[in-house]
């Protein structure tokens, strides 16, 4: 059931339009803890939408998004109680949101260096002073493959594409969260660097999160809207293919390459265009 209280993020139902355009259509998805979903789809499908549907950057027209909250009680199975998204106020949606992180397709740094990107949620969500975040930083940074000594300080503008995508996954991580989200993480990026990017999803998602020291066996979920077949390829997750305003596919990497779907084929065929234009 889409609202078993084993998952981390369920969709029940849900629609979402803009104006007259209707962009999703009755919506069901059930994403367990500790899985690595890709969403795809061909462009305006919704895959974003959905995102922030899940985000609570926008209320659904109808339906539920339930998520995970992590700072209650949890049930007899050590689980997370599932919370409906329309009904917390700010205060309970801070709270959730304590336990994810997301990369932007464009990284959305912040003007100044690399420590203030890193330093901005825990020092807005938790209240920690810079001295407390510097050895989180550092060790965020290492985790994405970059020297602290060398990069800290560096301006925004410093730094290349590489290095921006590499800082955003290191400022996703320095909360330590249970919860990771990727919108588009390759987008725009030489193979070379979607290949690293890839491998540091993949190193993330299989890293516990801080949590399972309290709750043994919990493990991190990561959500990836993507059109990049190669990341597809190298991470080979459960994929959901959204078309016509619903769930068109949803199953593993292998069915999805080998289906001989009238929506899928075409759609597999143009994915590796669609990723360099960068669509969305």
């Amino acid at each position: 059931m889409p609202d078993s209280p084993s998952n981390e993020v369920a969709l029940e139902g849900v629609r979402k339009s803009f104006g007259d355009k209707p962009v999703l259509q009755g919506v069901d998805l059930a994403i367990p803890p500790g899985q690595l979903m890709a969403i795809v789809g061909g462009s305006g499908c919704g895959k974003t939408v959905l995102l922030k549907l899940v985000m609570a950057h926008y209320p659904p027209d109808a339906g539920k998004v339930l998520v995970a909250d992590h700072e209650a009680d949890p049930g007899p199975g050590g689980e997370a109680p599932l919370r409906d998204l329309a009904t917390l106020d700010e205060a309970g949606l801070d709270r959730i949101r304590t336990h994810w992180s997301i990369v932007f397709q464009r990284n959305a740094l912040v003007t100044g260096d690399v420590f203030e990107n890193l330093a901005i949620l825990p020092r807005e969500v938790k209240g920690m002073s810079s001295e407390a975040i510097m050895p989180l930083a550092r060790k965020a940074l290492v985790d994405v493959g970059l020297d602290p000594d060398a990069v800290m300080h560096r301006d925004r503008e410093e730094l290349s594409g590489g290095m921006a995508k590499r800082v955003a996954v290191a400022r996703a991580l320095v909360m330590d969260p249970v919860v990771v989200m990727y919108d588009e993480p390759t987008a725009g990026l030489d193979p070379e660097m979607s290949a690293q990017i890839a491998g540091l999803i993949g190193a993330s998602h299989a890293a516990q999160p801080g949590m399972a020291a309290m709750r043994p066996g919990l493990r991190r979920t990561s959500i990836v809207v993507t059109h990049d077949t190669g990341l597809l390829q190298r991470l080979r997750p459960r994929i959901v293919m959204l078309h016509g305003g619903r769930v068109h596919f949803d199953g593993s990497f292998e069915a999805f390459a080998a289906s001989d779907d009238a929506h899928i084929r075409p759609y597999r065929a143009q994915m590796g265009l669609l990723h360099l234009n960068g669509a969305q």
